[in-house]
This record gives C-alpha cells, sequence and structure tokens, in this order.
C-alpha cells in the first residue's frame, strides 16, 4: 500500500440501455466492490463513484424502436439497474446519471476549459447527411453492405457479422436507418482532442512509470502507444447529449466517451462538498476499475483530458479485467445470452453471495474466462456449502451443545494446535497482500483456505470423539474452531457480505476492523454466541437445469432469426394473382380433429358464408385461444377432403425459419368478406 491519505474508486459507468450482467459483474463491479469493503475496513478514507451512462447513439436507436424518449429509455435502466446493485450489494457511496443537471453542469465546465485554453483542433470533414430527416447521421444510422463479408444490414462503426470496425463511408449501398433514403455527404465541423500532442507524455507516464499495472492492461496501452496516437472527435452532430456549449455548437453534443468518464466527477460533485479533496488533492489515490474494452479511454483518452485541463490526479491504477463469456460463447446483449442480474436476484433468491464468490473465484483477471452452471452449482455444493458453511455450522453447533454456546477457555494443548494457530495470521497476510495487488482470485482462494483450515482441525481433532474421555482438550479445540470462525466472519467481509453479516450475528461480534483479522483471541471465554444458522443450501439438478434450458432457448431463436428466409418462386403473372379470392375472415368454432396432433376444425364466417376449414396449426395453437381471431382465408381453392372433412378454402398462415406458425391477419378489426388484394 501507498502513503496516500484517501482513495477514490471509480467504476465502469453501465450503458442505460439495457440490464447488467455477469460479465460486467465479474469484469467491473465485484472486484471494485471488494476492494472498497476492504479499505473501509481498514478504517481508509474511500469513496465507490458509480452512475449510468445515459447519452450516445445506441439509446436514441432503441427510444426509436420502441416509440419512446430517450428520456424513457434510461429512466427505465438506470433504476433497474441501480436497484439491481443494492440489492446484489454493490456498496457505492452515490450512484448517479448523465443526465443529471450536476453532470451537465461539470461536462460543459470541463469542455468550456479546455476549449478557452486552446486544447482542441477544430475540423471540418465530410459526413453522411439525411436529406429527407435533415439532419447528420451518426455511424449507428447508416446501414448497408459489409465490404470485408457482404452481409447487409452492417452498421457504419462495425459489422456485426464478421466483427470488423467499419467508417461509415466503408459501407456498400448505404442507407438511413431515419427515413431509409440514401444518404449524402455534406461538409460539418467538430472538435478534436489532439492525443498526437500527448504521446510523448503518455510514453513516460504508462511504460516507464506505471510498469506495476497489470500486464493486460500496461500490454494494450503499449500497442496503443505503439501503433501511434490520432486526434479523436469530442462532438458529435446528435440532439441526445451534453450540448456543446460554444458558439458554432448549435445541434451537436459532446461525444459519449468524452462526457462520460466526466461523470465520475459529477457524481463525486454531487455527492460531497469537499469533491475536489478526493481529485485534485496529491495525497488522493484515484483508481479505475473497469473492463478492457474501456482500457484505452481510461488509460490514454480520459488522462489526456485530465492533463489538458491541469488540476486534476491522473489515475494511480486500472486493475481491468478481460471479458467473462458465457457457457462457452461470448456474452452479448443484442443475442440476450447472458445471465442477467435482476432475473438472478429473483431465480436465486438470497444468493447473492454465491454469484459474488463464484465471479471472484472465477475472475477473468488477466485472461478471458468462462461462466458456466455447472461450476456455479459445483462451487456452491463443494466449496460454500461443504467446506465454509460445513465448518461454521460445525463449530457453532458443537458450542452449544458442549458449553450452552459460551466461549470455552483454553485447556490441554498440543503441537498441533499451535501450528494450527500461526496459520491464521499467516493466512490473513497473504489475503491482504493479494488485495493490495488487485489479485482478488488469489485472496479469496486464502479466504477459503482459512475455512479449509478450520475443517482439517476439527476432522483431525475429532472433539466428538474426545468429549468423555478428554474434556480439557476439546476446550482447547473448540476455542480455536471459533477463533477461526471469527476471522472468516472478518476477512470475508469483503468477498461475501451477506454472509459475513450472518456469521457475525451468530458470534455476536460487531467490529468489522481489519486490524483484528490474524488475531486469535477474538472471542474472549465465556463469550455467549448465538444459535448456529446455516449459510448455504445445495442447488439442485433442476435449477440449474432450468437455466440451461433458457439459453438453450435463447440460442435456439437466435440459429432461427439468423436462418436465410427461403429463396423467392418462380415469377407468376398478374392475372394468375387475380385468380385468388382471398378474404378476412372471423373464426367462429375449432375442436382438434381426432386421432391426429396437427389438424383443427375451424369454422370460419367469411362475410360470404360460414365455412368449414381444416388446418395443420394444432401444434401452435389451443382451439379455445383462436375463436374471435381474424384471419385471411383462401374462398376459391377447391373442396379437399382431410380425415374424412370437406376443408373449405385455406387459412393463410406465415412460418418463420424455425417452422413456427402465426396467422397472416389485419391489423386491426375489419368486416368480415373484406377482400385482401
Amino acid at each position: 500500500m501507498s502513503n496516500f491519505k484517501r482513495t477514490l474508486v471509480t467504476t465502469a459507468l453501465p450503458y442505460a440501455n439495457g440490464p447488467v450482467h455477469v460479465g460486467h459483474l465479474a469484469g467491473v463491479y465485484v472486484p471494485a466492490d471488494i476492494y472498497v469493503r476492504y479499505l473501509r475496513m481498514k478504517g481508509e478514507d474511500v469513496l465507490h463513484i458509480g452512475g449510468s451512462d445515459e447519452h450516445g447513439v445506441p439509446i436514441t436507436l432503441k427510444a426509436r424502436k420502441e416509440g419512446v424518449t430517450p428520456q424513457d429509455i434510461v429512466d427505465k435502466y438506470h433504476n433497474l439497474i441501480k436497484d439491481s446493485f443494492e440489492k446484489f450489494g454493490i456498496s457505492f457511496d452515490i450512484y448517479s446519471r448523465t443526465t443529471s443537471e450536476m453532470h451537465h453542469k461539470t461536462a460543459s465546465e470541463f469542455f468550456k476549459k479546455l476549449y478557452d485554453k486552446g486544447a482542441f483542433m477544430e475540423k471540418e470533414t465530410d459526413q453522411y447527411y439525411d436529406e429527407e430527416a435533415r439532419q447528420f447521421l451518426a455511424d449507428r444510422y447508416i446501414t448497408g453492405t459489409c465490404p470485408h463479408c457482404n452481409s447487409t444490414g452492417a452498421y457504419g462503426d462495425q459489422c456485426e457479422s464478421c466483427g470488423t470496425s467499419l467508417n461509415a463511408t466503408d459501407l456498400v449501398n448505404p442507407k438511413s436507418m431515419i427515413s431509409g433514403s440514401i444518404p449524402v455527404m455534406r461538409k460539418t465541423k467538430h472538435w478534436y482532442l489532439p492525443l498526437d500532442q500527448h504521446q510523448k507524455f503518455l510514453e513516460k507516464w504508462i511504460l516507464e512509470e506505471h510498469k506495476e499495472w497489470k500486464p493486460n492492461v500496461y500490454g494494450q496501452c503499449k500497442s496503443w502507444l505503439d501503433l501511434g496516437l490520432q486526434p479523436r472527435a469530442v462532438s458529435r452532430d446528435l440532439d441526445w447529449g451534453v450540448p456543446v456549449p460554444v458558439e458554432g455548437g448549435e445541434g451537436k453534443v459532446l461525444y459519449v466517451w468524452f462526457d462520460a468518464p466526466i461523470g465520475y466527477i459529477s457524481a463525486t460533485r454531487e455527492l460531497t462538498p469537499d469533491w475536489e479533496k478526493y481529485w485534485k488533492d496529491p495525497e488522493t489515490r484515484l483508481i479505475h476499475f473497469i473492463g478492457k474494452d474501456n482500457i484505452v479511454f481510461h488509460c490514454i483518452v480520459f488522462p489526456s483530458m485530465l492533463k489538458s485541463e491541469g488540476s486534476f490526479n491522473l489515475p494511480d491504477n486500472v486493475p481491468a479485467n478481460e471479458f467473462l463469456n458465457l457457457e462457452g460463447d461470448k456474452i452479448s446483449t443484442s443475442r440476450n445470452w447472458a445471465v442477467w442480474l435482476h432475473e438472478y436476484l429473483v431465480d436465486f433468491k438470497d444468493k447473492q453471495d454465491v454469484l459474488r464468490y463464484v465471479l471472484t473465484a472465477n475472475a477473468p483477471e488477466t485472461k478471458d474466462n468462462d461462466f458456466t452452471w455447472r461450476d456455479f452449482q459445483a462451487r456452491n455444493n463443494n466449496e460454500l456449502v461443504a467446506i465454509l458453511g460445513n465448518f461454521v455450522n460445525r463449530a457453532v453447533v458443537l458450542t452449544h451443545k458442549y458449553y450452552d454456546g459460551q466461549v470455552p477457555l483454553i485447556g490441554e494443548t498440543e503441537p498441533f494446535d499451535v501450528e494450527t494457530l500461526e496459520e491464521i495470521p499467516a493466512l490473513v497476510n497473504r489475503i491482504e497482500k493479494s488485495l493490495d495487488a488487485f489479485k482478488f482470485r488469489e485472496a479469496v482462494r486464502e479466504a477459503m483456505n482459512l475455512a479449509r483450515l478450520g475443517n482439517k482441525y476439527l476432522a483431525d481433532t475429532e472433539p466428538w470423539k474426545l468429549q468423555k474421555t478428554n474434556p480439557e482438550r476439546v476446550k482447547t479445540i473448540m476455542n480455536i474452531a471459533l477463533q477461526i470462525t471469527a476471522n472468516l466472519a472478518l476477512v470475508m467481509e469483503p468477498f461475501l457480505p451477506f454472509t459475513a453479516r450472518k456469521m457475525r450475528d451468530m458470534l455476536d461480534m460487531e467490529d468489522l476492523s481489519w486490524d483484528r483479522c490474524g488475531k486469535t483471541e477474538l472471542l474472549k471465554p465465556a463469550h455467549k454466541i448465538n444459535e448456529a444458522k446455516l449459510l448455504f443450501d445445495k442447488i439442485e439438478d433442476a435449477q440449474i437445469q432450468e437455466q440451461l434450458d433458457r439459453l438453450a432457448k435463447t440460442k435456439n431463436s437466435n440459429e432461427a432469426e439468423n436462418k436465410e428466409a427461403a429463396p423467392a418462386k418462380a415469377d407468376i403473372s398478374f392475372d394468375d394473382f387475380t385468380k385468388m379470392d382471398i378474404r378476412v375472415g372471423t373464426i367462429l368454432e375449432a375442436e382438434k380433429v381426432a386421432k391426429t396432433k396437427k389438424l383443427l376444425k375451424i369454422k370460419v364466417d367469411t362475410g360470404i358464408d360460414k365455412r368449414t376449414v381444416v388446418s395443420g396449426i394444432a401444434e401452435f395453437f389451443e382451439p379455445e385461444d383462436i375463436i374471435g381471431r381474424q384471419v385471411s382465408i383462401l374462398v376459391n381453392l377447391a373442396v379437399r377432403k382431410i380425415k374424412g372433412i370437406e376443408s373449405q378454402g385455406m387459412i393463410l398462415m406465415a412460418e418463420d425459419a424455425d417452422g413456427r406458425l402465426d396467422f397472416v391477419a389485419p391489423g386491426t378489426r375489419i368486416k368480415p368478406g373484406s377482400e385482401v388484394r
């Protein structure tokens, strides 16, 4: 640890166009919370800053798609994310948002100060413009054919099919997503942060002065610096965001990558009038917890902004994690391939610490890692239940059985007791060393080794066999077991806060000071402890299978969506088409055809008459559910006998790539007999 007086911890602002998932938790929020809880236990002055990133094109796209305002979108997801974090135990000092008045004020002031200092360069470039919508188009508002893989529907910044980064001008046959028209090129002026002018400073500051940074962080920074930095736009043509606060900025907003990190400053400013102490006092450490996709912004771009402003501290460390995959596949919000936190909190009620433990024990600290439901189950059952929960339960239950819940005075001792007692502070030292180095996987493993030590100690000494023959020896054994339990109640606080609280309640402990960890007299003789309560319970196969089935359903749905539509059939003449008499009809009756799985016998009011149709849709619809539905029916199809029933027409159905059927029907109710043309 350094000699800084205080620490400011920030966590990447989750984007408020969807919920948070296990990848976010493993990459950013669980490690940050572990570290902050640890510093608080040490009595350090620490602030934990978080908030929602609520500007940018994806939010406007989602709003347009759902027919609501961007504010509606961010309000919905900000509240969902904030509530999920609170229930999961992420202990922010403030969880703010970038649509707040304080943020707009802070971001505007920050930009204006850099502008007044001449820190930006102005540049006029050609950009796509939608003449029908009368606006410039951000990259995500333009689609076209990818020049690399020929997939249609590629965005102006990336092809989702092959993953290639693009410029909007790379697209073949570009089209505006707003009006559907073909955009034209027009000149527009923007402000740029000249990162190339900060190259030498960054090389010295990162490559020479911060060699202690994690290798994945240091390596990515070096790669960018080796390639040579280029100016980066800090504004864009959009109406959703922080308005550019200078002349000529009308119709432009701060680029989201520029305004989002300023959100850390505005949130701190919102939290405390002493905010400058945490941002500008050289005796304050700034630590950014982020995922690897944000390394460049937090290690190169944001420090260049802070350096240009001139009065802010630069980050002391950026312990970024890599990505967490799910069941061997990359987590994807667009494909719904994720374990969403708000759903987990419902499906696994009161099991926040199980997920915290699994994500820490399996954290992608220096390389991508994989979350699987089977591993989640195994770690719960084989580690949390069988090791930690089992040891604590035995120690507390035996204390009540032998001593009516009072901590016994140490009696007869043996060398093995001394060895065990000496191992407690040694383990705590290893935990502390790992936490200081941001090695949380290693730290939680050592914390569990303390529980393993306790289990082994009880298994080797077998106090239940000695109680009648050597009760003095048992007093020593149980005292040591309780001291291990008390240490667990302390060292588990950063990792498993809900469980640690239960353990302290059982032991009637209140003091959470880290400097007590490793002590072997935490519980004094005659101290009364409370009854045992189970800390964890087994997760059954059925619970895991339910999650796997949900993912399988998502995967099948994605595969069906990605299937190409059937090729068009051969051309027909207009006369052939006009021969078909298609009417709107209303279903009056429906019943299953006996001895068949697929057939329904349906009575339809066609407006011409009421007739019977046999349709192969029974696998998709229950008879009672379709009565009253309007349908499209081909009424001049020759009568055909099916299972002995005369079918007088055909109900038109749409079939998707996975064979799912749905009715072709009018959007609003219409008079039966209306012609479909």
